[in-house]
């Protein structure tokens, strides 16, 4: 049976998050129609433990997000692609409410509002900023979801090759295929990467990527530093394990 939506996970160095992800998909897998694809980078033991039987696991051998996100793509089977992060959660009726945000013809996909799971004032705050900006602009980011019609998808080419703002950029380019949609109900995303390294600094940090892509300036450069571990300061570099054996996927 051809599933109705495909659930893509990029997990890089997060097996922890990933498991709990996982445990909070397992009644969306139950109700059928849905596929859950991992793709991974670094942690090999620990993300096939986390994954083991409840979903595919894909090891490209690039390891952005983009590239990542990519090769599921490429593998999955459904009508509709749903970017999930590691550390998010749908809703108990998000493949019900992206059935129907897609019922209309013209919508070529959309995202969820957006709400960090820990219960922080400064986390409150940043979400209410997000929401303006999000709810103005039309513009998403991958930590609310974003879903989109898999025929769109490949027509566009996917994600760019990029090694940041890939998702900043997709929620564009999705804008001019066609009626992109906001579901006005929160997926829930962790706060640990605003927490550890301090709320107000990485916001003002992706603020600067962000004003950086606008002018037309370099933000790939900054990549590195900000994709460092979760728990850590803004510039530590992000560890990864070697990955014997990878294997690519053909797109």
């Amino acid at each position: 049976m051809t599933p109705y939506l495909s659930i893509i996970i990029p997990a890089r160095d997060d097996a922890a998050a990933l498991g709990g992800t996982l445990d909070e998909l397992d009644r969306h897998r139950e109700a059928g129609a849905v596929e859950v694809i991992v793709a991974a980078c670094g942690d090999r033991a620990g993300t096939a433990r986390a994954a083991a039987g409840r979903a595919r696991l894909l090891w490209p051998r690039a390891c952005t997000r983009a590239a990542l996100m990519n090769a599921a793509a490429a593998a999955a089977r459904g009508e509709v692609l749903l970017f999930l992060h590691a550390d998010s959660s749908l809703p108990p009726e998000g493949v019900a409410l992206i059935r129907r945000a897609l019922a209309d013809l013209r919508v070529v996909g959309g995202a969820f509002e957006q709400r960090f799971t820990e219960d922080h004032w400064s986390l409150r705050a940043i979400a209410r900023i997000n929401r303006i900006r999000y709810r103005l602009t039309g513009n998403y980011y991958g930590d609310q979801g974003i879903f989109v019609r898999a025929a769109v998808f490949r027509r566009m080419g996917g994600f760019q090759a990029l090694a940041i703002l890939e998702d900043l950029d997709f929620a564009q380019r999705l804008q001019r295929m066609g009626r992109s949609v906001l579901v006005p109900v929160p997926l829930h995303t962790s706060g640990r990467r605003f927490l550890a390294r301090g709320p107000w600094r990485t916001l003002a940090f992706m603020s600067w990527l962000l004003l950086l892509r606008t002018l037309g300036l370099d933000a790939e450069r900054y990549a590195q530093r900000y994709h460092g571990p979760a728990d850590r300061s803004l510039g530590d570099p992000c560890r990864t394990v070697p990955q014997a054996g990878a294997q690519s996927v053909r797109r």
